[in-house]
């Protein structure tokens, strides 16, 4: 016999986990993930830093807005998930006025030499420095998502992947596993596989792209000093921060792939170590580990978030692309104001103010100036 829910999740990275404990309590909620353990994909692999200026004007928004949610709720943890860590572009003239933008102010070369003596000086023009960016505890922000939401009830199910799901009556009845479920809302936070899920659903796939994107953690012969920022180049080509006497470093690939356990490709890692030895003097000897995590986008780059216009009760949580930890508190307040707001279809998916007034409606008007709409 299936269990009844008001809200079904489906996906359990930091999508789905920071929607649970938004939701939990004030409805009936119970997450599916198909891994066996929680935030196995993507969100096991990122690169734990919140920088205010990194993506397009709405990203920016979202981002502000987690950080505050996450600052508060810290204040409450024997434990801070955020810690100051500011973040550096560095490139041509060209490429970092490009890219510094809001939150961003420029520094000179001089200025970037002495932030990350590591840097050999004249390999780059220009620079831009975000000093409002944060370092996240990834894991422990997760299992606080994870905690507060079996606190408060919600049900958390792992090793059950969704093979059914449809519509019936006023609500949906999905098949996970060997277990079955009917739900009031549908919420696909299945990242890379969310337009899969769709397709199971029934419903209209986005056209959601997942895009491949490499990090090792690598040994080096003269370690960052403890408050180093994260550096990237300002052509999307290699970053690189402190992980204690390591450095956590990627050559920032966006490559499209098919939703799968993404693993690195031979070669990739080992010709950014050569790259990095030529632009740093950090002397990258050893990789200790290396990874490779799938960013999902939609074609505009902005996040998806909205009940789906022709599927009543299905709603989008996916699309985060590389932002998926700085804007998951955010996105999880304006999911769940329009969840437990009860509409579904065009209204909910089209009115800005259906979050009422403060931080989530606000939210919802920067995504308005975008794309809000899930295909209005």
């Amino acid at each position: 016999m299936a269990a009844h829910y008001d809200v079904l999740i489906v996906g359990g990275g930091i999508a789905g986990l920071s929607l649970a404990s938004a939701l939990a309590g004030s409805c009936s909620v119970a997450l599916v993930e198909a891994e066996q353990e929680l935030a196995y994909h993507t969100s096991s692999r990122s690169a734990r830093q919140f920088i205010p200026s990194y993506g397009p004007p709405v990203v920016q928004e979202l981002t502000v807005r987690t950080l505050e949610l996450i600052a508060a709720r810290d204040a409450e943890l024997p434990e801070p998930v955020l810690a100051p860590r500011s973040f550096m572009l560095i490139g041509s003239e060209d490429a970092v006025a490009a890219e510094a933008s809001g939150h961003m102010h420029r520094i000179t070369p001089a200025e970037a030499l002495e932030l990350c003596p590591a840097l050999v000086p004249g390999t780059f023009e220009a620079a831009g420095l975000d000093s409002g960016s944060f370092g996240c505890n990834a894991p422990l922000l997760l299992d606080d998502h994870r905690q507060r939401a079996a606190a408060a009830g919600a049900d958390i199910i792992t090793g059950a992947r969704v093979h059914t799901a449809q519509r019936l009556g006023s609500g949906w009845q999905v098949g996970a596993g060997t277990e079955g479920f009917q739900a009031g809302v549908l919420v696909n936070a299945a990242g890379a596989w969310a337009d899969e899920l769709a397709v199971i659903s029934g419903v209209e796939k986005l056209g959601l792209q997942p895009y491949r994107r490499t990090a090792a953690i690598a040994a080096v012969g003269r370690p960052l000093p403890e408050h180093s920022p994260m550096v990237a180049a300002a052509d999307n080509t290699f970053y690189f921060r402190r992980d204690g006497d390591d450095v956590l470093i990627s050559p920032s690939e966006s490559e499209p792939s098919g939703p799968e356990d993404a693993r690195p490709r031979p070669g990739d890692i080992e010709r950014l170590v050569e790259r990095l030895n030529r632009l740093t003097t950090l002397g990258i000897k050893d990789i200790r580990r290396a990874w490779t995590g799938l960013r999902t986008e939609a074609a505009d780059g902005v996040p998806v978030a909205g009940f789906d216009a022709e599927a009543p009760g299905f709603y989008w949580l996916a699309g985060q692309g590389g932002y998926g930890f700085q804007t998951s508190s955010a996105m999880a307040e304006l999911a769940a104001a329009q969840i437990l707001a009860g509409k579904g279809g065009d209204e909910a998916a089209g009115g800005a103010g259906a979050a009422g007034t403060g931080p989530a409606s606000r939210t919802a008007q920067a995504l308005a100036a975008t794309r809000w709409s899930v295909r209005r």
